[in-house]
């Protein structure tokens, strides 16, 4: 069964497009990381997913049902970022309260331990926090909803590194115990990449590949050899990224699928794997080479 389908999915913000014919759909019960560069459009698709902002044009359902104020997905979903308000006037204690009202998969029990693990006090306000603090809190309600559909927007803002560490452990604890549908926002591939199981990349607002997580971390291979033989090399194939890297050697990342990867060790070049997150950031370079050529 697919929680989300999304057919031509546009959306105009003034005379910018932020989602240009988005299509794709996800299954219940799966975690999908959703990566892009700032300006992609990753906000603007949760948003959308949630209920809070209207499509422009094409077709969206999240349990088949069009999203934009519709109270059943209101209800089986959540949506946690960094801009979360809260009253100025409750403390933490009254807001977990509250959401546990709302929220009808809400596990209390789940609630007060991870607010104590990450001591947390009761008479505490929502605005007294720090940046890293409220995304901690924020992390709490995410998952001690235990909604149907977690879409959780750059989660990990302003955390630490052991923080973001025992929020993604926690994450998939109660995700193993309690399956339900989960996107996830992130500029920290490398630190989800075991708790995904497919990545939706997108570019520009439009899709650029949604790929299993094991078929993503196989995509690309590197080669680096003398600048001629690899240029001649890469000639007439799928290539992602290129760089000089010494005064006669040049760095490429190609899409692995069917390459004649014995003879390239033949012809003397070495062959390194390429992480999910560089293949990312290399399908997406907008510029040629790197940083350092901005010196040259």
């Amino acid at each position: 069964m697919n929680v989300i389908e999304c057919n031509g999915l546009t959306k105009m913000q003034g005379n910018h497009t932020a989602l240009d014919q988005l299509s794709f759909s996800i299954k219940e019960h799966t975690i999908t990381g959703l990566i892009g560069r700032n300006g992609a459009g990753k906000t603007t698709l949760l948003k959308i997913l949630a209920g809070h902002w209207k499509e422009t044009s094409g077709e969206v359902t999240v349990f088949s049902k069009r999203p934009f104020h519709n109270l059943f997905v209101s209800v089986n979903s959540i949506y946690i970022d960094d801009q979360l308000a809260f009253s100025t006037t409750m403390t933490l204690s009254e807001i977990l309260n509250e959401a546990s009202r709302f929220y009808p998969n809400w596990d209390k029990q789940l609630s007060e331990r991870l607010f104590n693990y990450f001591s947390f006090h009761e008479n505490q306000k929502h605005d007294q926090l720090s940046k890293g603090r409220k995304s901690t809190f924020h992390m709490i309600i995410g998952i001690a909803s235990r909604c149907a559909l977690t879409l959780l927007d750059e989660p990990t803002t302003g955390m630490d590194a052991a923080v973001r560490k025992d929020f993604y452990r926690a994450l998939l604890r109660d995700y193993l115990d309690h399956p339900r549908t989960m996107i996830l926002s992130s500029h920290h591939l490398e630190e989800m990449e075991d708790l995904l199981e497919n990545v939706l990349l997108i570019q520009n607002g439009r899709k650029y590949l949604h790929l299993p997580m094991d078929e993503l971390k196989e995509y690309g291979i590197g080669v680096t050899g003398r600048t001629e033989m690899v240029r001649q090399w890469i000639h007439n194939k799928k290539v992602i990224y290129v760089k000089e890297v010494g005064k006669n050697a040049t760095y490429a990342v190609l899409k692995r699928e069917g390459l004649p990867l014995e003879k390239a060790k033949q012809l003397g070049m070495e062959l390194t794997p390429v992480s999910a997150s560089d293949i990312c950031i290399y399908l997406t370079n907008q510029t040629k080479g790197g940083i350092d050529d901005v010196f040259k």
